[in-house]
């Protein structure tokens, strides 16, 4: 069984948003919910300037702080260590929005569902399938599109980067990609200090 994990290369992460866009689609997520976002920070001090893009989304920690809170069983880790959501037990109780140290939950109210991006009361036809999808109230996250890691992809996020910057595999296989950049570059997992072990890494 593989345990699934990412790396984020913030030499190559150009601050395009594709990752963003695509994780929109294929999660058919309203306008202002967001399963992955690209921060921006400014580095150094004129003239010596740059700026660098941080991409963030749910870290699926091995001591994962949500589902310890979670007083229905929706949160819970599978056995190929991807943290879900059971939208049937979510009760919104946003219990785990607070626990998550990372800030990476999004709940889904009534007007979030039924916005069109458009504009007005009417949904678009491929809008209307996240209302299908999404019960108003829960709180859902980023699954490393399970639906399609599950078929053998990629997630939409990885496979739309144009410059390779979201690097997605086993972290139990010394030859997975991840692991690769993992032995040559050190990886450093987001707020290692916080001790919720992510399977997401950031190298530079």
């Amino acid at each position: 069984m593989p345990r699934w994990g990412m790396v984020f290369d913030l030499k190559r992460c150009i601050g395009c948003n594709a990752c963003v866009v695509a994780c929109k689609t294929e999660n058919m997520l309203p306008e202002d919910a967001f399963f992955t976002r690209t921060f921006v920070a400014e580095l150094g001090s004129f003239p010596n300037v740059r700026r660098v893009y941080i991409p963030s989304l749910c870290n699926h920690c091995e001591d994962a702080p949500c589902e310890k809170v979670c007083p229905t069983g929706a949160t819970y880790t599978r056995s190929d260590g991807i943290v879900m959501v059971d939208q049937e037990k979510c009760i919104g109780c946003t219990a785990c929005a607070v626990a998550c140290p990372y800030d990476n939950r999004t709940q889904f109210t009534k007007e979030k569902l039924e916005r069109s991006y458009f504009g007005g009361g009417d949904l678009a036809s491929f809008e209307e399938a996240r209302v299908e999808r999404w019960s108003v109230g829960t709180v859902s996250k980023c699954d490393f599109c399970s639906r399609r890691v599950d078929q053998g992809f990629q997630p939409a996020c990885v496979g739309a980067c144009p410059t390779e910057a979201r690097i997605f595999g086993d972290l139990d296989d010394p030859d997975s990609a991840p692991n690769k950049v993992l032995r040559h570059r050190n990886g450093t997992p987001p707020l290692p200090e916080k001790n919720t072990r992510p399977k997401v890494f950031y190298v530079d």
